[in-house]
């Protein structure tokens, strides 16, 4: 019998399995410097990052090449350029800047909320130190006393507060990258006749409750809150498509 031996497949050669790595640009390596510094906390959300000649002068580049840097990580949504005033953190991923590019309406934000906020009032019920309570009532009492103007940061920043005290850093950073359309959402509903600035649901009630360590308490709170907003924006945005029937009449 005749034994026939099989052809075999032609292989690459293993020096050609891998296609060669690509050089990063100078404004690229700046980039990956710049976002390795705040994705791991050194430069704080909120904090404004070093000014562009100690930038300059630490990282050995032209202006040209960090200012190229820089407006990459604000289109990303991780920095914002304050002309005058310098740059600042606003984030620690990309995620916000997806966020912020798709047009998500505040039935869409709410909806994002629904599925975060009561899971962390009952994990911060469970979890929260005595450094977290206090965090969180500072942060009420300037809800509280803030002004107009004011109020969107400082409620703001009782959600942030309320996340933290979760310590669930998975949790946090994803809920931490809804903040920015969180902001612009509740901008947006403090223009809307008939919004409500001192809601204690999803606010003092969750405060209480952590302090209960009760987390179904906690997390009842800030469901009830976010349920009783979907039921006023269904609202008013029924009464606007009322209105503008009316108009066309």
């Amino acid at each position: 019998m005749t034994h026939v031996t099989p052809k075999s497949e032609p292989t690459r050669d293993s020096a050609q399995l891998l296609d060669p790595v690509q050089r990063l640009s100078l404004s690229d390596q700046v980039v990956e410097r710049l976002r390795t510094e705040i994705s791991e906390g050194r430069w704080p959300v909120g904090e404004r990052i070093p000014p562009e000649p100690e930038l300059m002068a630490s990282l050995g580049v032209a202006r040209g090449t960090l200012r190229e840097a820089l407006r990459a990580l604000q289109y990303s949504g991780m920095l914002e350029i304050r002309r005058g005033d310098g740059t600042f953190v606003r984030a620690r991923s990309e995620v916000p800047g997806a966020l912020a590019r798709s047009g998500a309406s505040l039935r869409d934000v709410l909806e994002a909320r629904r599925a975060l906020e009561p899971q962390l009032a009952r994990l911060a019920a469970e979890r929260a130190t005595q450094d977290d309570t206090a965090r969180i009532a500072d942060a009420l009492a300037a809800r509280s006393a803030s002004s107009d103007e004011e109020w969107v940061e400082a409620d703001v920043a009782v959600h942030e507060a309320i996340a933290r005290a979760a310590r669930n850093p998975i949790l946090f950073e994803v809920y931490t990258a809804l903040l920015p359309r969180l902001h612009e959402s509740m901008r947006s509903a403090q223009q809307r006749e008939g919004f409500c600035r001192d809601e204690p649901r999803g606010h003092d009630d969750v405060l209480e409750a952590i302090r209960r360590r009760d987390p179904d308490a906690a997390a009842a709170s800030a469901e009830e809150n976010l349920a009783a907003t979907e039921v006023w924006d269904a609202g008013e945005a029924e009464s606007n498509t009322a209105g503008r029937g009316e108009q066309r009449r």
